[in-house]
């Protein structure tokens, strides 16, 4: 896969909003966990300050008093992390500290003056002793003695460093489940992936099987979302169609033309054969001849290029090699050759028939042409066809080997020929899908190796 792949674009996307989605839900389910501990910290704070109202007293002489300690024994522990403090106002003036946690030591908890409402409680955050962070609740309760009202101020805290390790231990449980959410995420996402590509992987597997010959249209059977490129393969189909269409009336057209003027050829070669020119009629014939066979090639030439292939095509390969065999039989250069045929019975490729014909006729003659005495033939069927031609002939250079097969390529002048045999063969393999390759035989000439697509 490269970068410019769908599937590739989609992961990348979708690994970028796990991770955040992963990230912030990890975040936030922290922060959330962190205020339900002060949530519920602060109603811990909020007993200690009615527990320790309920305690503050004021003395004759005016002094406060506890008439209880709170129950908690990290009150009287220095530095404990809970402490509980009263301040009180004289002449306009905060006095902080009257009473306080022996766990506070020598040390007060700085408050501002934040204008409470009486028995109003406000919960925040302050700076403790030894530079510890404090979750503190703070109270203004109002205490009469002697027709005199005394304002006070209760404070409970409690460092944050337990609040914080609560936080960090969460954090830790958290994580496993988070990297398991993130994996199901992942599985979800290659899931809907492969589902939402699939119409894709459908329509590529739907052109193949129009490459191929097996079908001429795609079906209408895709996604809502899909139909329209589909729609729009099937209308690019049926033009390609017509133009073939019109492409072969055109090429029938032309030999329908040109047999007329051949005809003539043949017919003034005879009347100067019949004159007693007997060297020109012979060169008009062969002219005549030579014409004939280019334009009936370059029809076949034009008519497999052109992609016109029936759907589901299919030839016994053995059957048309054995008629080709008993045609070559009967002409001079056929006639001098020891056949050798190995194949099954039965090997069937999805071609055309006439397709297969000139295939193996070209090469069948080209053999035929060069070989001493013998042309073997070895017919395979396994996934492919595989064809063998090999004869014993005087063979080419190996340098030659790939420009066999290049149209109007003629090695050896001293045979007949227009050198478009091996061409037409290449284009009827091409159209095909299959493969043609050349290499020398074993006997010293030319072998020939064809893969054809196999019949379903």
């Amino acid at each position: 896969m490269t970068g410019r792949s769908l599937r590739v674009r989609l992961w990348i996307a979708a690994a970028a909003s796990i991770a955040v989605t992963i990230a912030l839900a990890g975040i936030g389910l922290v922060a959330l966990f962190e205020r339900h501990v002060e949530r519920r910290i602060g109603a811990e704070l909020r007993v200690q300050l009615n527990q320790l109202a309920a305690a503050v007293t004021s003395e004759a002489d005016g002094t406060l008093a506890l008439a209880r300690e709170p129950a908690d024994p990290r009150f009287a522990q220095p530095l404990s992390g809970l402490y509980w403090q009263i301040d009180g106002w004289r002449d306009g003036t905060i006095q902080r500290g009257l009473l306080r946690s022996r766990s506070l030591w020598d040390a007060v908890i700085e408050l501002s003056d934040d204008g409470l409402a009486t028995d109003a409680v406000h919960t925040h955050r302050a700076p403790g002793p030894a530079d510890q962070r404090l979750l503190v609740s703070e109270r203004l309760v109002r205490l009469g003695q002697g027709g005199v009202t005394r304002a006070l101020r209760l404070v409970v805290g409690l460092d944050r460093t337990e609040i914080t390790a609560a936080r960090n231990a969460f954090a830790a449980d958290m994580t496993p489940y988070l990297a398991l959410i993130a994996a199901l995420l992942a599985l979800a996402t290659f899931v809907q992936i492969q589902t939402g590509l699939a119409p894709l992987e459908a329509v590529r597997r739907g052109v193949e099987a129009i490459r191929s010959g097996r079908t001429r249209r795609l079906a209408d059977t895709y996604p809502d979302e899909v139909m329209p490129l589909v729609g729009e393969v099937n209308g690019l189909l049926a033009a390609r169609e017509q133009a073939i269409e019109r492409a072969r009336a055109w090429t029938a057209d032309l030999a329908h033309g040109l047999k007329t003027p051949l005809a003539a050829l043949g017919a003034d070669a005879q009347r100067l054969r019949e004159q007693g020119q007997v060297v020109l009629a012979d060169d008009l014939e062969q002219l005549a001849q030579a014409m004939r066979r280019r334009v009936e090639r370059e029809l076949i030439r034009a008519r497999v290029r052109s992609g016109a292939q029936p759907h589901q095509a299919r030839v016994e390969v053995v059957e048309a090699l054995a008629r080709l065999l008993r045609t070559l039989q009967r002409t001079p250069e056929g006639a001098r050759v020891d056949w050798q045929v190995e194949a099954p019975t039965q090997a069937t490729a999805a071609l055309v028939a006439d397709d297969l014909l000139e295939l193996l006729g070209n090469l069948l003659e080209n053999a035929a042409k060069w070989a001493r005495r013998r042309v073997h033939i070895e017919v395979t069927a396994g996934e492919r066809i595989a064809i063998r031609i090999s004869d014993d002939g005087p063979g080419v250079a190996a340098e030659q080997l790939p420009r066999l097969g290049e149209r109007g390529l003629r090695l050896d002048e001293r045979k007949d020929g227009s050198g478009l045999g091996l061409a037409i063969a290449r284009d009827v393999v091409d159209a095909y899908g299959g493969e043609l390759t050349f290499r020398l035989a074993a006997e010293g000439g030319l072998a020939v190796d064809v893969a054809l697509p196999r019949a379903d």
